[in-house]
């Protein structure tokens, strides 16, 4: 199959400009830009199905632009509800500087096609009031903008017209990499439909027998109505201080068989044949979770590196295998920080923490506990009533790591030294 019947099967087109126009197009390399706006220090896994979309071209011998929105950024893309708060333009330059080192990661810097990396603030800063109003709002519509989807739904709510006018920035910036590079193609989420064809418009009205395209892919979300993206309510986000590898891991871990296809599709560079062959295993032996596996530790070598990957799998290993001494202290502190802690201040009696922590209801309760072998302690099985747990015996003398059966774990954190 060629790219565009790929990228179809992957589920990767929604709405394309001009879709015969586009498909010849893509015979011969061109020019393609997304956009991403540093309104954060980092990017979070919703930017990957871009960011692999990019890759995608590029494989395929497309020059990818990314274009970092130093300028869009401060007045921010409407949301469907509320405003954005406003950022300073110190922010927005200190998280497009993280955002440009993580963009480096997926996209090559060699070739013929190598990575062009550009931040719109170089071109709209120097737009003044009366050009932006005279070159550029002279040739949108009123009726035109307020029709769009991220507009229309904030008409009720009211929008302001900072946010108003974003629509028409990110055209301008369609125009400008269309005059400067030669740019054809915008991508981006369904989402941005409406700004993609304000920038093909803008350049048709602006530039004689110009044929620009604008092509969407449909936001990824979970089957179960749970938001992509998102770990009890945190984002995943692709810088390692703010997602370790190891939780960057497990979020692909725990995905359901009912999504990771899916999401194997849209965000893996395996091709269709081993996608496909992974489909088969989820119908057949889906206990084995072999392609959330392929899939965490594909996505965690690109976003993490070998040294991040090897890590979490260490990590994620010792649960198997309670080989906890296999684990340096901060690696273990990542093990451990999803697990209920109780505090120990001296050495204490097994008994004792299981009620403390909630693990046993009473001290008879956690004594059956004991004696039925259904407590462990580091790695061991403790069957004596009598036994304590001691900061000399923890690990770094500071965690002891208690299970109960086979999956529920706890930290003793010693807190006295």
């Amino acid at each position: 199959m060629n790219l565009f019947e790929e990228l179809k099967w992957r589920g990767l087109i929604k709405d394309v400009t001009d879709e015969q126009a586009f498909i010849e197009r893509l015979k011969t390399p061109m020019t393609l830009y997304c956009g991403f706006d540093p309104t954060a220090d980092s990017l979070h896994i919703g930017s990957l199905q871009q960011l692999l979309l990019l890759k995608r071209y590029q494989v395929q011998g497309h020059t990818p632009i990314a274009l970092l929105g130093g300028a869009t950024g401060m007045i921010g893309d409407p949301r469907p509800t509320t405003e954005r708060k406003l950022i300073t333009l110190d922010e927005v330059t200190l998280n497009g500087q993280k955002i440009r080192v993580q963009l480096d990661k997926f996209l090559s810097n060699e070739g013929p096609n190598a990575l062009i990396s550009l931040n719109n603030f170089d071109w709209l800063s120097k737009i003044d009031i009366l050009s932006f109003l005279r070159d550029y709002g002279k040739h949108f519509n009123i009726n035109y903008m307020i029709a769009k989807d991220t507009i229309a739904s904030r008409l009720d709510s009211g929008i302001s017209f900072t946010e108003f006018t974003y629509t028409i920035l990110q055209a301008i910036d369609f125009l400008h990499l269309y005059q400067t590079y030669h740019c054809e193609l915008q991508i981006g989420g369904s989402d941005q439909w409406g700004n993609l064809t304000s920038g093909t418009e803008l350049i048709r009205k602006s530039v004689e027998n110009s044929k620009v395209f604008g092509v969407t892919s449909p936001l990824i979300t979970n089957s179960d109505g749970s938001k992509f993206g998102k770990s009890e309510g945190k984002n995943i986000w692709l810088d390692e201080t703010k997602t370790s590898p190891y939780h960057f891991y497990q979020y692909w871990m725990n995905v359901a068989d009912t999504d990771v296809i899916d999401f194997m599709k849209r965000l893996s560079m395996k091709n269709p044949d081993q996608i496909q062959a992974y489909e088969a295993g989820v119908q057949t032996e889906g206990h084995l979770r072999l392609a959330q596996k392929a899939l965490a530790e594909e996505l965690t070598l690109l976003v993490h590196s070998a040294h991040g990957l090897e890590s979490a799998k260490r990590i994620t290993e010792v649960f198997f295998s309670n080989q906890w001494n296999q684990l340096n202290e901060a690696e273990l502190a990542l093990a451990l920080s999803d697990a209920p802690q109780v505090l120990c201040l001296e050495d204490t009696s097994l008994i004792d923490i299981l009620v403390e922590a909630k693990i046993a209801v009473s001290k008879r309760e956690a004594r059956d506990l004991i004696t039925q072998g259904s407590i462990s302690v580091n790695g061991q099985k403790v069957t004596l009533i009598e036994a304590l747990v001691k900061q000399e015996e923890a690990y770094f003398k500071k965690y002891s790591v208690l299970k109960k059966g086979k999956k529920n774990y706890f930290t003793v954190l010693h807190t006295k030294v």
